[in-house]
C-alpha cells in the first residue's frame, strides 16, 4: 500500500508531505506503522527499488524505513504490483539483514 506521509524531521530523514510505502504487515495491529519513503532524485541502489505512483517512477528508500503515528497518514495513492512487492521485500531483508 502506498500512502501520503507528512514528514517533519531533521537530518538527512525525508521532508514534507511524500508518497510511502507501508511494510508493516496488516496483521500486526500497533499504534505506529512502519513505512519506507520514496523519492524521486535520490540516487538508485540495489536496496531502492523503482515503483510506480500516480504514473511516476520512484524510488522506495528502505533504509529510511521508520515508524510514524497512523494520524499522520494522508490519502492511499495505490498498492503495489505483485513484482514491485517482490523488489521492496529484497530491499527490506537487505537493509536490516534478514
Amino acid at each position: 500500500m502506498v500512502v501520503v506521509v507528512s514528514y517533519n524531521a531533521p537530518g538527512s530523514e525525508q521532508r514534507g508531505a511524500r508518497y510511502a510505502v507501508v511494510v508493516q504487515s496488516d496483521v500486526l495491529p500497533l499504534s505506529t506503522w512502519l513505512v519506507a519513503p520514496t523519492s524521486t532524485s535520490a540516487r538508485p541502489a540495489s536496496f531502492r527499488p523503482e515503483i510506480e505512483v500516480e504514473g511516476r517512477g520512484t524510488l522506495v528508500l528502505a533504509e529510511l524505513t521508520t515508524a510514524v503515528d497512523p494520524a499522520r497518514l494522508g490519502d492511499l495513492a495505490g498498492y503495489l504490483t505483485a513484482a514491485e512487492t517482490r523488489e521492496v521485500d529484497a530491499a527490506m531483508r537487505l537493509v536490516m539483514s534478514l
